[in-house]
Parts: C-alpha cells; sequence; structure tokens
C-alpha cells in the first residue's frame, strides 16, 4: 500500500478535527464554571421572583457559582422568556418560568407568541401556588358571593387588577367574571408590586394575585382575601375560604413556577441542573419557606420530586389544559 503525501496531509486534517470536538464535551463536564444568570420574566417583589430568589441562593451553594437573578419583565413573560430562547444554550442563561410563560400564553397570544414550546427545555418544577381572590379594604364586601352581587349591581364599574396579561391571575378573574357573569374592567400592570400598591391605595377595587406575594399583605389587613383558588385551603391562611366553598367551585388555578434552558442546552447540563433543583425542594429549610409563603412543594414523582422528563410531560398537559380555558372565557392578549 503506498501512502501519498496527500493522504497524510487529509489523515493529519482529520486527527486535528477530532479534538475540536473535545472542549464542548469538557464544557458539559465542567458546567457550571462561571455566573448563570436566571431571567425573571416579571418585575421583583412577585412570587416568580419571590421563587427565583430562592432558588437561586440554594443553587449558588449547591453548584459552587453565581447565580444572579435578573428581571425583564414585559408582555405577560413573553419579553424574559424569548430573550432566554435567543441566548446561547450552554446553561448559564436560565428562565425561571411560569404558569403564563410556559402554558396560557401559546393560546392566548396565539401567531402573536414569539416563541414556541419546542424552544424551551424543562429542566425542573419549584412550586406550585393557590392564587387568591382579594379586594380592597374601602369595598364593603366579605365574602365572594357579596362581591359578586356587588359587581352585578353594578356592572362595568369595578376595575380587577393582575400582575400581567396571560398571567393565571388575569386567566383567574376572567373566570369568575365568566361563570359569575359579571362584568369588570381588566387592569394588566408589569408585575405584582405595582399592581398590589393600587389595590392597597384603592385605584383598583378588585385583584388576583399568587399567595407568596399577597399573603403578607392579607395577614397584616392591608388587603381582604374572599377566597383561594385550589380544591382545600391553604395552610398559610386556613380562615380564608376555597372558591368552591365559596360557591364558585369552575373557578380554580394552581399556578406554578420552574426552570427552563434553551432547546438545545445539552442533556448532561438539563439532567444535573434538573437533579439539583429536584434536591433544593427537598430541603426542609426550603419548603419551610415554601409552605410559610402559601407554597406547595412540587410533588410529581413517587419521591415526592421532580426531574425534567416529568416536567415536560407537566407543562404539555397545562398547554392543553389553558388552552381550554382561554377558549371557553373569551380572553384575549387585547
Amino acid at each position: 500500500m503506498i501512502v501519498t503525501r496527500r493522504a497524510m496531509l487529509a489523515g493529519g486534517a482529520g486527527l486535528v478535527a477530532t479534538p475540536a470536538l473535545i472542549p464542548h464535551a469538557r464544557a458539559q463536564d465542567t458546567w457550571p464554571s462561571r455566573t448563570i444568570r436566571l431571567v425573571v420574566p416579571f418585575t421583583p417583589a412577585g412570587t416568580t421572583d419571590i421563587a427565583a430568589r430562592i432558588l437561586a441562593e440554594r443553587l449558588t451553594q449547591r453548584l459552587g457559582q453565581n447565580v444572579i437573578v435578573e428581571n425583564r419583565p414585559g408582555a405577560g413573560g413573553n419579553v424574559g422568556s424569548d430573550a432566554v430562547v435567543k441566548s446561547d444554550p450552554d446553561g448559564y442563561t436560565l428562565l425561571m418560568c411560569t404558569i403564563s410563560s410556559g402554558a396560557i400564553n401559546y393560546s392566548l397570544y396565539g401567531a402573536k407568541m414569539p416563541y414556541k414550546p419546542d424552544a424551551l427545555a424543562a429542566a425542573g418544577l419549584m412550586l406550585q401556588v393557590p392564587n387568591a381572590i382579594f379586594v380592597t379594604n374601602a369595598l364593603p364586601v366579605r365574602t365572594l358571593k357579596e362581591l359578586v352581587d356587588y359587581v352585578k349591581a353594578r356592572p362595568g364599574q369595578l376595575n380587577n387588577g393582575s400582575s400581567g396579561i396571560g398571567t393565571s391571575l388575569h386567566l383567574t378573574g376572567e373566570l369568575l367574571k365568566s361563570v359569575a357573569g359579571i362584568q369588570m374592567q381588566h387592569v394588566p400592570f408589569r408585575g405584582a408590586g405595582p399592581m398590589l400598591q393600587e389595590v392597597i391605595a384603592g385605584r383598583i377595587e378588585v385583584a388576583v394575585d399568587n399567595l407568596p406575594s399577597v399573603i403578607g399583605h392579607l395577614r397584616e389587613g392591608r388587603l381582604r382575601p374572599l377566597a383561594v383558588t385550589t380544591p382545600t385551603r391553604s395552610p398559610a391562611l386556613p380562615d380564608v375560604p376555597t372558591t368552591a366553598e365559596a360557591g364558585f367551585p369552575d373557578v380554580q388555578a394552581t399556578a406554578w413556577f420552574g426552570v427552563q434552558a434553551p432547546a438545545q442546552t445539552p442533556k448532561p447540563i438539563i439532567d444535573r441542573l434538573g437533579a439539583e433543583i429536584n434536591a433544593v425542594v427537598k430541603e426542609p429549610e426550603t419548603r419551610a419557606k415554601i409552605v410559610d409563603l402559601g407554597g406547595l412543594a412540587p410533588g410529581l414523582t413517587p419521591d415526592g420530586g421532580t426531574s425534567p422528563a416529568t416536567f415536560e410531560k407537566f407543562i404539555q398537559a397545562e398547554i392543553a389544559k389553558w388552552a381550554e380555558v382561554v377558549r371557553k372565557s373569551g380572553a384575549t392578549a387585547e
């Protein structure tokens, strides 16, 4: 066999090209080796932000690299989520996804949605929370039935607030209006913080919020709770009835918060991230914080945790569920 100089050079080129694959493999093996950004697609002080900061603190300790929270609000979570979709899929830009950005918005925004479900990879679920329906203290109602009667006598005169179009808070309000046959003007805000300020001041009469971000105001009497939207009462507010107990069993919504990454993020990184999130939510101290805020630690697997695969199945089921809610309620992104 005669080996020509050209063949030797071609073979050498092949040998040189092969190691080029190694840095990518090493990048996965050594992840993380620098700061990780956890993008929150809502303003500070809301439940998404609260959950992200709890998670970021624990992941920083477990991963040995800083995990910093970056708030990028807008369009019901779409602005920050789309920024993550368009980022490098290297495990250093992650999304604190929500029921809105991860499920509701696909049907609510339709063709205007800037990304599709397959643009993001599920890593892990962190917590689930009830929504609370509440009113400003100046409103002369103390039960959900009284609120419905009060609004029926004043069609279109009251405002109901939410932290943004497409959130489960928006959809819960739309569900209540549809089921109860009442008319209120929806006023979306760019997050829970500014919305709560307006309700406390009395400029917005009725609102829905995730329990963790409003629970302090409810406990301290700055706002009046009427109901929680889960099948059972929240241990954090045991005296507040469920919507079913209040006479509106079809008004139910459980919000959720987890972590997604750009779809092309290497599977070893997704698996490591999922394992770390799973470990964090099982920590007694983390679970205690979640419960105190009115949340529920995830239980998507028999061991009470979550995983990328189970979280992905959960998200797909939620997309289908909320598409039907959007259809029935007639809610729009306008």
